[in-house]
């Protein structure tokens, strides 16, 4: 009777750890239980922990709260501007109700991809090439906007919506290319003729002042000279000043116009019969 006893005992006990074994759940801390008891949902959603369920009554279906990472696959379209461009982005977004993900949507990151995908398109026929380029920052919110309308009804809220690439077409990069060396080349052309005319008024101004100090040309002088010579070149060229010239031609004339003529040779005179005979001479 006693063995018969323990033996009931036994069984049951491993009957009991049979079904607490099935009955135990544990839900981590990023994750969120959904109960359907009989297929009915549970109003109660479980916490991180250790849960118990009913076995064979109870099926728990545990839901995902952390940020996904959804990259959208490349999506081709024409802007507004009338140029084809392949644009893709990332999505992030994360479950704030787990009860809706479950039951409202089949599939709720299939749902939130298919959605990024078809407003990707959208924004990209509304938006111009430019904006594309340069403004991502407005058709990021833009479509953020777009993603979030549909998904707060499925319990997921759109965190960020990035685009990452814009692909253009080899013409439109050769286009683009030329487009930017010439408005490089326009910019050093305009800063070079700036930079001329600032030049020539500081030269002129020089000049002005050199014209009133003749000294300063000689001192400018020497410190070319002196600059040219800090080369070391085996040829110095110096440049001879027009002013030291006329000098020289002026010292030079200046003796010539004063010295009288020798006593007794009159002047050499022309004679109207031809040019170079004179009469001889009369000595008194």
């Amino acid at each position: 009777m006693v063995e018969e006893l323990v033996t009931a005992g036994v069984a049951l006990a491993s009957v009991g750890a049979v079904y607490v074994m099935s009955a135990a759940r544990v839900v981590k801390q990023y994750e969120r239980g959904v109960v359907f008891r009989l297929g009915r949902l549970r109003p109660q959603v479980r916490e991180p922990g250790f849960t118990m369920i009913v076995p064979l009554v109870d099926r728990l279906q545990k839901v995902n709260l952390q940020i996904v990472t959804m990259p959208v696959p490349a999506q081709e379209g024409i802007t507004r501007d009338n140029v084809t461009v392949r644009v893709d982005a990332v999505v992030y977004f994360k479950v704030t109700s787990a009860a809706d993900a479950i039951v409202r949507v089949e599939d709720y990151r299939f749902a939130v991809s298919q959605m990024a995908q078809t407003s990707l398109r959208s924004i990209i026929g509304k938006s111009e090439l430019d904006d594309l380029l340069s403004d991502r920052e407005k058709l990021n919110q833009g479509l953020e906007l777009m993603i979030d309308s549909p998904a707060v009804e499925w319990g997921v809220t759109i965190d960020r919506v990035e685009i990452k690439d814009v692909s253009l077409p080899e013409t439109m990069k050769r286009s683009m290319a030329r487009q930017a060396e010439a408005d490089r080349e326009r910019r050093a052309r305009v800063i070079n003729a700036d930079a001329e005319l600032q030049a020539s008024k500081k030269l002129a101004e020089a000049a002005q002042q050199m014209s009133e100090q003749p000294a300063a040309l000689q001192l400018r002088l020497l410190q070319t000279v002196v600059a040219v010579a800090a080369e070391k070149n085996s040829t110095l060229v110096l440049p001879f000043p027009v002013e030291l010239l006329r000098f020289l031609e002026r010292a030079q004339v200046a003796p010539v116009q004063g010295t009288p003529p020798a006593q007794g040779v009159p002047p050499v005179q022309g004679t109207p019969g031809g040019a170079g005979m004179s009469e001889p001479p009369v000595v008194p």
